[in-house]
């Protein structure tokens, strides 16, 4: 994505009137009589169906209650809680900062009247503690694929052709070398697979650019594999000895969901959700402190209306790991409790790129694009749809069937850097009133 600009247009949204129209309490059964009947609270997991298709891990879950305060008359802005969260630095799920933050959300939910809740769980997180290949004396800093074994072995390296397809093994002899292949178009695992296949003792995947990245073999290898930016892997030659150490471990990690309700709603219609952790070494700001301030804003705008008691509002922990937090909201759900949701909507990297984008089961997104078409043309504001099926906290929904409907503006320069660390305010306080454009134009076209 393009690094956003100052003449970037942006939408020019009407604030939403105090009170929402009394007659959408209706809609989607919202019977606030009826819905502990209905579901129960989360505190059970869910039917095998939904757990297969998102992992096959049975943890251990609670769900905490906090003290709740009296709301107060302040209301910051979602670019305050992105100077907020921030300011704590790299909220990496299971540690000290991280706690920080949720305790922050916290206090925010509640000083806008809601009763807040820790979803404590816990799960095991590929670490790698330190990755290399040395050439010649010349040590380069690689980063290890999730789910590779570990590995220290001195061997001389291939550069075989190609991205690493069999083809592309069967034009160089690799037997009992390091293999060094290109990233892209075939998944990682089956390079590896291919690479040991061949004879190779290891593998090397070189990035397109000069960075490093991170990846994901989503399956098990029987070589160690690690990722090298592309100006470090372009310089290795074939017949060239070098030692490939891959050292990696599993850590048990300790994260919390916060979920803020108004008291009495067990059973919400509609969950709007954000991750608030971030990487290692990056500050979070759009990704996604953003996000959750657009969540905490919500909440504060809704409070005074019908609506805070049709929704929960849930930041979630672990994003960067897998989807950890959601996941793990979702197992301990009980199935009557889901499919009384009629949407899921998240919030991630909603703070730099001026065209928001939207994604997700096909009538809410269309719903919001028709919406956009409607309200937003005049302003020359562009919205995009795009497939982003798995790539945050809505997938661990839509996978046990929730409508889900995904806000980002997509990646940018800072992604995932140390430099994530300013967001546009406009573009939180545009995601917010859109959000409430559909929020409103959900409930009247149910009603």
């Amino acid at each position: 994505m393009q690094p956003t600009s100052s003449r970037s247009q942006l939408i020019q949204l009407k604030p939403r009137p105090a009170k929402l129209i009394a007659a959408s309490l209706a809609v989607l059964g919202l019977s606030l009589t009826g819905c502990s009947q209905s579901a129960a609270l989360i505190g059970q997991t869910i039917g095998q169906t939904v757990e297969q298709a998102i992992d096959q891990h049975k943890l251990p879950l609670t769900l905490l209650p906090t003290d709740t305060e009296s709301p107060s008359t302040e209301s910051p802005s979602s670019a305050a809680d992105v100077d907020a969260l921030v300011a704590i630095g790299a909220r990496v799920a299971g540690t000290p900062a991280s706690e920080q933050a949720s305790r922050y959300l916290e206090a925010e939910f509640r000083q806008a009247g809601y009763v807040t809740e820790i979803q404590p769980f816990s799960y095991s997180k590929f670490v790698d503690r330190g990755s290399s290949l040395t050439v010649e004396g010349s040590r380069l800093t690689g980063r290890a694929l999730n789910g590779s074994i570990p590995g220290n072995l001195t061997a001389r390296l291939v550069a075989v052709p190609g991205v690493g397809r069999s083809e592309d093994f069967a034009q160089v002899n690799s037997q009992g070398a390091i293999a060094v292949v290109q990233r892209g178009e075939i998944r990682f695992l089956d390079k590896a697979n291919n690479a040991a296949a061949a004879g190779a003792v290891g593998l090397v995947i070189v990035n397109r650019d000069s960075n490093n990245f991170r990846g994901t073999l989503g399956g098990e290898a029987t070589i160690p594999v690690l990722s090298l930016g592309g100006e470090a892997g372009q310089s290795l030659s074939s017949l060239t000895a070098a030692t490939l150490a891959v050292n990696v471990s599993q850590e048990t990690v300790s994260g919390r969901n916060v979920i803020a309700r108004m008291a009495g709603v067990t059973q919400p219609n509609l969950l709007l959700g954000a991750h608030y952790d971030s990487v290692a070494g990056s500050p979070g700001a759009n990704d996604n402190a953003s996000g959750t301030g657009v969540l905490l804003d919500l909440a504060r705008q809704l409070s005074a209306t019908p609506l805070s008691r049709q929704a929960w509002f849930v930041a979630f922990d672990g994003e960067e790991d897998g989807l950890q937090g959601s996941r793990a909201f979702v197992r301990q759900a009980q199935p009557q409790w889901l499919s009384q949701l009629s949407g899921m909507f998240n919030f991630d990297m909603v703070g730099v790129n001026a065209d928001l984008q939207v994604s997700g089961t096909a009538q809410l997104t269309q719903l919001a694009t028709d919406l956009a078409k409607t309200e937003l043309a005049k302003t020359g504001a562009s919205i995009q749809t795009i497939d982003a099926a798995g790539a945050s906290d809505h997938a661990a929904f839509a996978a046990a069937d929730v409508p889900v409907l995904f806000f980002t503006r997509g990646l940018e320069p800072n992604y995932h850097s140390p430099h994530d660390r300013q967001v546009n305010a406009q573009l939180l306080n545009q995601t917010t009133q859109f959000a409430i454009a559909v929020l409103e134009r959900l409930l009247a076209s149910n009603s």
